[in-house]
């Protein structure tokens, strides 16, 4: 099984991500060793996460939400028609 994830940032944007073990790379971006992204702008919640079968689903659902708008992906957070999409 592997994750996409989409993390709130201090400064209120959006960081997704893909992993296999959610909290592990929760704990690691809070630690500032995560994604150079988000080392400068800590503290960061867990907005949203889903499970998928493998990495390669995760990967691509990663990349599908990273081509959605802002305001695309704050509706997927709040469980929208954006999850769906």
């Amino acid at each position: 099984m592997a994750w996409v994830y989409i993390l709130r940032c201090a400064d209120g944007s959006l960081y997704c991500g893909w992993t296999v073990d959610v909290e592990a790379r929760l704990a690691a971006h809070r630690a500032g060793k995560g994604s150079r992204y988000v080392q400068g702008r800590l503290p960061v919640e867990l907005a949203w996460s889903r499970e998928l079968p493998d990495r390669s689903a995760a990967m691509r659902e990663e990349a599908r939400i990273k081509r959605l708008t802002r305001d695309q992906k704050l509706e997927l957070v709040a469980g929208g028609r954006a999850a769906r999409s």
